[in-house]
């Protein structure tokens, strides 16, 4: 078994977990299960289908601020942007589209629209989705592909180290949840996607490609 993001054969044992083996990278610092652990498409599209992200909810849209105020400080006006993993209700979509911005949407279940992939962006955000990729490195590459040289890819996950009690953690249990990031991981795919990085929060990354 490697690191499914940076291929490393250095990896070791994380913390226990009562329901799953994670397993830690040397190199890139992400916490990750293994393959033989992954949902297949049916539980994950079960479990996504349980979500609550209303557009019209005023604590989800909170919640989402987050991300949107700092991105939105480092946007031009009318810049155009995709919305990676924007679910049945495109929440965040919504709030950076009512303060000037064009984003188009993607996701896996929800909005299969693969001509995005062939256009070029000037952000992209992914809320609550790198957490679930089965192979991060083919994704993080999608996602700078399509950035223009400047923009910006705004990550919002909880980090790991930010997590009180790993083993207790309900963010832990869910069995979608195959990889876990912290600012170490993040500043090593900032370098290897070249790209600088900003924490402007705990549990917020934004990377502007160089």
């Amino acid at each position: 078994m490697t690191c499914p993001l940076c291929n490393h054969i250095g990896i070791s044992m994380y913390r226990p977990h009562p329901h799953r083996q994670f397993w830690q990278c040397a190199n890139c610092s992400l916490v990750f299960v293994a393959p033989s652990d992954y949902p297949n498409a049916g539980t994950e599209k079960t479990r996504y289908d349980q979500h609550q992200n209303d557009p019209s909810d005023e604590r989800y849209r909170a919640f989402l601020q987050q991300l949107a105020t700092p991105l939105l400080e480092r946007l031009r006006p009318g810049s155009i942007g995709l919305d990676f993993g924007c679910g049945p209700g495109p929440a965040l979509a919504n709030m950076l589209q009512e303060s000037g911005m064009t984003v188009e949407l993607y996701d896996v279940y929800y909005a299969p629209y693969d001509t995005v992939w062939t256009n070029q962006y000037d952000f992209v955000t992914a809320t609550e989705v790198v957490e679930h990729l089965h192979q991060p490195v083919n994704e993080f590459d999608r996602l700078f592909h399509v950035l223009k040289p400047g923009g910006w890819l705004a990550i919002m996950t909880k980090w790991v180290s930010s997590i009180p009690s790993f083993a207790a953690s309900r963010y832990v249990r869910d069995s979608t949840h195959v990889c876990l990031y912290s600012p170490e991981t993040f500043t090593w795919i900032a370098n290897r996607w070249n790209s600088n990085v900003d924490f402007p929060e705990t549990d917020i990354a934004l990377f502007q490609k160089r």
